[in-house]
């Protein structure tokens, strides 16, 4: 019982940290720092970039000292210190040199831990979405409170916030459990690449994940942009961050139950159509109450499409390369999708306006659909075989 509140407290405040910087971190490069758009996006864009290129170091790391907790502590704890750099100055360069250290320290923490949290849970008979729950819990609450917190002591208190939730999250770090026995956290991305790529279904699926997740990433960042645009305030921004998130936490809880039942390509398509309605949307300025009510779709379309995705990975991967298929699928959608997507969005707000950004979202998302149409023309047996 103990360790399980330990790994629970530690996604908590892990995701509090990312919650309350990453939802209003737009808005301090906008209106503190005075960045443009293109260089909003692209300091926005360097930590899904620097996640590809630096979780396979970490991974290294973890197999060669044998001692992922510790790992896991030190990169925790260092990401909390990096992002105090950003109370350093405001200047372009050193905001972009402060995010690249931030973001490879980060890369570490998600997929260690889930790592040592699924191994666990695996050994235990335990259940990885009730502890992964807290993380989702924490995130709602930290756009809420952070962005309070911000009105009354000003942006730059944003950062400290960061830094303390991730210094309590180090702590609680130390509490998980490693591996009984010696398991390999970290995929051996060359030797499943080949066999992999002879899988035309998981090629089409890395695109439906790059067109789909891609928007679904990047609007985190954009999404507070928007809302000041329709004439929010701060304090509403955390309230719809609230319910973005809010609404994660039972479609996650929920989701084997509906994919059982309605099987796996029926959910992707529904979560994907939900994500695609909510871009085209948001192009037409909608008022503040209407924002409101559609961040409860969040839940639907993120909370049913990850673990669908999650599963379709597994189900058409041969078994001796699935892990190595879910590290391309995560950084197919979450690394490059959120990149191309974060730093194209920078760039139509400087150009158009930040709802021509949500409209290009829209469109990528409606060809992540397109794929996933010619992904069930491809077998006509999947349906049968996810609902089982």
């Amino acid at each position: 019982m103990q360790k399980t509140w330990s790994m629970s407290s530690f996604y908590f405040y892990v995701f509090f940290s990312f919650g309350g910087l990453f939802s209003l971190l737009s808005l301090y490069l906008k209106n503190e720092a005075h960045l443009s758009g293109t260089q909003i996006g692209t300091i926005m864009s360097l930590g899904p970039i620097v996640m590809i290129l630096s979780q396979p170091f970490w991974g290294v790391i973890c197999d060669y000292t044998k001692k992922p907790r510790l790992v896991l502590t030190f990169t925790v704890f260092l990401t909390g210190i990096a992002g105090l750099g950003y109370l350093v100055s405001t200047s372009y360069i050193w905001i972009f040199i402060v995010a690249i250290i931030l973001a490879f320290f980060q890369s570490a923490i998600v997929p260690i831990s889930d790592s040592l949290v699924t191994n666990y849970v695996y050994e235990h008979q335990k259940s990885y979405g009730s502890i992964r729950s807290w993380g989702a819990v924490g995130y709602s609450i930290s756009v809420l409170a952070v962005a309070k917190i911000s009105e009354v002591f000003g942006s730059q208190s944003i950062f400290i916030c960061f830094a303390i939730a991730l210094v309590i999250a180090s702590w609680y770090a130390t509490k998980i459990p490693e591996p009984k026995r010696d398991t390999n956290l970290h995929a051996n991305l060359l030797v499943g690449l080949k066999e992999l790529f002879r899988l035309p279904p998981y090629l089409l699926f890395l695109f439906v994940t790059f067109f789909v997740f891609g928007p679904i990433y990047a609007n985190n960042f954009y999404f507070g942009l928007l809302f000041e645009s329709i004439g929010g305030t701060v304090a509403g921004i955390g309230i719809a961050f609230l319910l973005m998130a809010g609404s994660e936490v039972p479609f996650m809880k929920w989701a084997d139950r509906f994919i059982n039942r309605f099987g796996i390509m029926r959910i992707l398509f529904l979560a994907a159509m939900v994500s695609a309605f909510r871009w085209f949307l948001y192009f037409f300025e909608p008022s503040q109450m209407v924002v409101y009510m559609t961040s409860i779709l969040q839940g639907f379309s993120i909370g049913l499409f990850i673990p669908a995705a999650l599963r379709f990975v597994k189900m058409i991967a041969p078994e001796n390369v699935q892990v190595t298929a879910v590290s391309f699928y995560s950084a197919a959608g979450n690394g490059l999708g959120c990149w191309f997507c974060t730093i194209m969005g920078g760039i139509l707000i400087d150009y158009f306006s930040i709802f021509t950004t949500y409209m290009f979202y829209g469109v990528l998302t409606t060809i992540g659909l397109v794929c996933l149409f010619f992904l069930k023309k491809m077998e006509g047996t999947w349906e049968g075989t996810t609902t089982s």
